[in-house]
């Protein structure tokens, strides 16, 4: 479909049609049902103005690109959608030509925006390059550093920000939205480009100029909130209704004529269309299947990691003065929605800045209090440095609890917390606690506030616990099973299938010994290590890419001169596709029956 061919009143009619087809398919697929259906006419504008086979359109972050994906030739294949085999819940270019960028995490629209449009000014090529900002996207610091770069390169950009509340404050009063709607009207936006040719045709002229200039500015500064970006170097249009296709469809072709840093800001809301996700934008942020007609999830909430650390922490913190709780914009992900109501003075929300929030840990702990900050995994990634330099290197005492940790389904390659076990591991200092029951996360939570000293995560999976419901103590690693004939050994969730495995080899008459790792950083070795001297046999199962334990564990028992018949399992080398986790599990072998039929070739014993 050529939507720039569309009218006005069918573009209108066509937003109609992609917001039921999204609510429609995510009721059965689950999914970033609000973010998605808040920008629907936003998407449906910038397909008339640009073709996105061409032009490159950057989104940020990708949770708001469903109406585009069924724009592209995706509608069928939503049926699909993060499920296993099936489409990617975010941008993702090997599917799709009108994908430019794959787009997970966020803030970083920008910067990789204005590198596309270097590149073409470079190649000397003719293409419309436009970054859409959305979700608070705009309160992490690396977007500031891609603005400030992009408004003074005078690159022609475009950049969306999708305001639905969540990202800047509201103009002010009356007077400021009717100063806004007048100077977005296609007859003064004609008057100011033919002004500007005028004037700056002579002296006088540029002189003139630059006296009214400076008094529109004034006045615009002091109504509108746009004199930051105007600034760093953007030609600020806006605000504008998000949800008006006609209006949107005519500034952006505005911008694009403009031929220069752009910045258009669209008030949207997020959840449009559908009351129970307008009502309640959070819990439709990303949502499970559920009941359209009611808007009531279909599978019932069980407990899980999230919930029962957010009870914890409630707890202790009603003892103790000194903890306080920080989360990067994921409040309720992390389970700190009690924590935000009982301790609203201990609660600190940072918005999408998951480096400032360690920072800022840091500065706290310095000053004795005991931050503990919620973080899933692969937005740690975002906070390195900091780790280094700002706690480790002062030895402070900083807990993190790093939820989301090991394979955590539908989001796919951009949230599988299967990083953290190896960067982790190379911050001086650092001790990394692994729970796999709700009762372990109870004490090994405690042991990190309490007792321990310098930097302490305690990592733990998305979901609830399996059969190991158990609490193993404070040992570094603990024997769950004695045996003879094999040693099993991993940490985290995945002693469930280890037990599994131990359960079907026992079945065979084959007796496996079960370690379990309570701490993988600093990592004890010796115990495996006078395990597999009795054995003569180890499989190490773990997800975590490219294996950082098992890796440590084979260097510790070379140093120690033991040779064994080895078998290690892990997410890979590569990166993990979305679908649900026990799927990813069996593809990565890391199943109750893929370890056994591993343990049994490590036995000699083969497919039998």
């Amino acid at each position: 479909m050529d939507l720039s061919q569309l009218s006005d009143s069918e573009a209108a009619a066509l937003c109609s049609l992609l917001r039921a087809r999204i609510i429609d398919v995510v009721s059965r697929t689950g999914g970033h049902l609000a973010s998605s259906l808040g920008a629907v006419e936003l998407i449906v504008a910038i397909h008339r103005v640009f073709d996105l086979n061409r032009d490159r359109l950057v989104f940020d972050v990708g949770h708001q690109c469903y109406a585009h994906k069924i724009l592209t030739g995706r509608n069928q294949a939503m049926e699909g959608l993060r499920s296993f085999g099936g489409i990617a819940g975010y941008p993702k270019p090997s599917e799709s030509q009108a994908d430019a960028f794959i787009a997970g995490h966020a803030s970083n629209a920008v910067s990789v925006a204005i590198g596309m449009a270097r590149a073409r000014t470079l190649q000397h090529k003719d293409y419309s390059v436009l970054a859409l900002l959305g979700d608070g996207a705009l309160s992490g610091g690396l977007a500031y550093e891609g603005l400030s770069d992009a408004g003074d390169s005078k690159e022609p950009l475009i950049v969306i920000l999708n305001d639905n509340g969540m990202s800047i404050t509201k103009s002010v009063g009356g007077v400021a939205d009717h100063l806004a709607r007048q100077r977005l009207k296609p007859q003064y936006l004609r008057f100011k480009r033919g002004y500007r040719k005028v004037m700056g045709a002579t002296t006088v002229g540029r002189g003139i100029y630059k006296v009214t200039h400076k008094v529109k500015t004034a006045v615009k500064e002091t109504l509108l909130p746009c004199s930051l970006f105007e600034d760093m170097g953007f030609t600020y249009l806006g605000p504008v209704d998000g949800h008006d296709v006609k209006r949107l469809t005519r500034l952006l072709r505005y911008a694009k004529d403009l031929k220069a840093p752009v910045l258009l800001h669209v008030r949207t809301v997020k959840g449009k269309g559908y009351p129970p996700a307008e009502r309640n934008p959070d819990a439709f942020h990303g949502v499970g299947r559920f009941c359209v007609e009611t808007g009531e999830l279909v599978a019932s909430s069980k407990p899980n990691f999230s919930a029962t650390f957010g009870q914890l922490l409630c707890g202790m913190a009603e003892k103790d003065p000194r903890i306080c709780a920080v989360t990067a914009a994921m409040q309720g992900g992390t389970g700190l929605d009690g924590f935000a109501a009982r301790f609203p003075e201990r609660f600190f929300d940072v918005g999408i800045a998951e480096g400032h929030a360690v920072a800022m840990a840091a500065g706290m702990a310095k000053q004795g209090m005991t931050p503990v900050f919620a973080v899933y995994s692969s937005f740690l990634q975002r906070a390195y440095d900091q780790l280094i330099h700002d706690v480790a290197l002062q030895g402070l005492h900083v807990v993190f609890a790093v939820d989301r940790a090991g394979l955590v389904g539908e989001d796919g390659e951009t949230h599988h917390g299967v990083f953290d076990p190896a960067f982790l591991d190379t911050i001086p200092g650092m001790t990394v606690l692994c729970p796999s029951s709700f009762a372990e996360l109870e004490s090994m939570l405690r042991h990190a506030v309490y007792e321990l000293t310098g930097p302490v995560a305690v990592r733990y999976p998305r979901g609830g616990e399996g059969a190991y419901q158990a609490d193993s103590g404070k040992v570094k690693t603990a024997l769950l099973r004695p045996g003879k004939d094999i040693t099993l050994t991993g940490y985290g969730i995945t002693i469930n299938a280890l037990l599994d495995c131990a359960d079907r080899l026992a079945a065979d008459g084959l007796e496996a010994e079960l370690l379990k790792f309570n701490t993988i950083t600093p990592l004890d070795v010796a115990p495996v290590a006078r395990s597999v001297q009795k054995t003569g046999r180890l499989l190490m199962a773990e997800e975590a890419a490219g294996g950082s334990v098992g890796k440590r564990l084979a260097a510790g028992l070379l140093e120690r001169g033991i040779t064994a018949r080895v078998a290690y399992v892990n997410t890979g080398d590569g990166f993990v596709t979305h679908g649900g986790v026990e799927q990813l599990r069996t593809l990565r072998g890391l199943d109750g029956a893929s370890l056994y039929k591993k343990a049994r070739e490590v036995c000699g014993h083969g497919d039998s």
